[in-house]
């Protein structure tokens, strides 16, 4: 008698949810937006529930009186449901009610269900605090991401929950549930160093779709075509990425390098074939140009030149940062021109980097910007420093040990000189032609030329 309950109470905690799903679109088709919306926040629910599920269950907040189909002491049609009912029915049924509104009436709803569900479901006396940590981790962030998808707001903080998303679904539980990690401590050690070079190539990927106002998922892709950044040294860098951390992974265990023959199987087939088309109908030629110089999997070590063109203005009249201008141009950067900090019309305090695209950065984040047009190996030191908590620690040592915010003389634009009379001069482009016309989206300086793609091209004296 308990068993055949416990199989209803499965069987409805599954296909109730599914079913409500499955009506709610036949009533209103989602649109695009919405259906990302549906599949973010349903996916988000599974991570964030399944690991809320094992810790009250280590916790002693619920326990499952259930067999087969169990993970972790989880019934895993269970988590489903409850993903699909605190995710997809509420990111497209409830979308236009106010969110504090929708989060209280499903946690309500939950509050009832749960002591309702014995035999299935047997709570302990903290249980209240299970549910506290399933609304906070789970459920409000996944309404909120479906919020922002929906209405193609704050692109930063849907790209960093999609991260994180991606990040646990595609590498945290295989690596929890392989037991991979179980490793002595100086080899746990050195994996995490060693896949910390793909995990930030991917980390800067993402950013740079968030700059451009959209996220990895297809549904909520960027509006422009993303060509800076790591998409300089390769096309598919969020593909390439994890399927060098499943290689990695795969020095432990085997079953990571059939995770990784999947990700390259589905990077170079389906999703090369039908991101690519969409990426041919919406950008031209300037798609086809940009897939002709650079490849899809192996990153160039240089940057494309067609990548999104900048400067970066650092002080000629400063003793310590006209060396770091100097070393810039030492390193024949691409797309990027090295302007004086004192010719800028905005009275500049700090190391400033500024892009076409309207992208600006100050201080170390302006450094770290300016390395991605150098070479991959100081790219990659750069987006480490671009990353959230490092590049402010960073940016602390660099003000405590000398290297803040500070006043500098003013010059004409078009004096283009140092104190000591010596010209700023103006590269030639790659293929060493004339310089090209101003851009005044860039601060009313002349537009950053390309620099050459191998090689080091011309020096461009600067002061002492």
């Amino acid at each position: 008698m308990a068993d055949s309950a416990i199989g209803l109470l499965r069987g409805a905690a599954l296909f109730g949810p599914l079913a409500a799903v499955l009506v709610a679109t036949a009533v209103r088709r989602p649109s695009e937006r919405a259906l990302a919306a549906m599949i973010l926040t349903t996916a988000w629910n599974l991570l964030a529930l399944a690991l809320v599920n094992v810790i009250a269950v280590r916790a002693g907040w619920w326990s499952f009186s259930a067999r087969g189909a169990v993970v972790e002491g989880v019934p895993v049609d269970l988590l489903l449901g409850w993903a699909l009912l605190w995710g997809a029915l509420p990111a497209h049924a409830a979308r236009r009610l106010p969110l504090p509104l929708t989060v209280l009436a499903l946690t309500w709803l939950d509050l009832a269900f749960m002591p309702l569900a014995r035999p299935l479901v047997r709570l302990g006396g903290d249980w209240l605090y299970g549910e506290a940590l399933a609304v906070a981790l789970s459920l409000a962030p996944g309404l909120l991401l479906a919020r922002w998808t929906v209405r193609g707001v704050f692109a930063a903080g849907r790209a960093t929950l999609q991260a994180v998303l991606a990040g646990g679904l595609m590498l945290g539980l295989p690596v929890l549930l392989t037991g991979v990690w179980r490793q002595p401590a100086w080899l746990a050690g050195l994996g995490v160093q060693v896949l910390a070079a793909p995990l930030t190539l991917g980390l800067a990927a993402v950013r740079e779709f968030a700059a451009a106002g959209g996220t990895p998922l297809p549904y909520d892709a960027p509006r422009r075509l993303v060509t800076s950044g790591p998409y300089a040294y390769v096309r598919n860098p969020m593909q390439v990425s994890m399927t060098a951390s499943y290689l990695l992974l795969g020095t432990l265990d085997v079953r990571f390098l059939a995770a990784a023959g999947v990700a390259v199987a589905y990077g170079a087939g389906l999703a090369a074939w039908h991101e690519g088309e969409q990426l041919a109908g919406r950008f031209g030629g300037a798609w086809v140009a940009y897939r002709s110089a650079v490849r899809a999997w192996l990153p160039r070590l240089r940057p494309s030149p067609a990548m999104t063109e900048a400067v970066v203005h650092v002080s000629a009249t400063c003793g310590q940062c006209a060396p770091v201008g100097r070393w810039i141009l030492r390193h024949a950067p691409v797309a990027l021109r090295v302007r004086p900090a004192e010719e800028h019309p905005r009275g500049l305090r700090r190391m400033t980097y500024e892009r076409a695209d309207g992208l600006r950065a100050e201080g170390v984040a302006a450094l770290a910007h300016a390395a991605s047009h150098l070479h991959l190996g100081w790219a990659l030191a750069g987006w480490v420093l671009l990353l959230p908590g490092l590049g402010w620690f960073a940016q602390l040592c660099a003000d405590a040990f000398g290297a803040g915010p500070r006043t500098v003389p003013s010059w004409p634009a078009e004096r283009g000189t140092g104190q000591d009379g010596r010209a700023f001069t103006q590269p030639a482009d790659s293929a060493g032609g004339p310089r090209r016309a101003p851009d005044r989206r860039l601060s009313g300086v002349a537009r950053p030329v390309r620099g050459r793609s191998r090689g080091r091209g011309p020096r461009e004296p600067w002061p002492s």
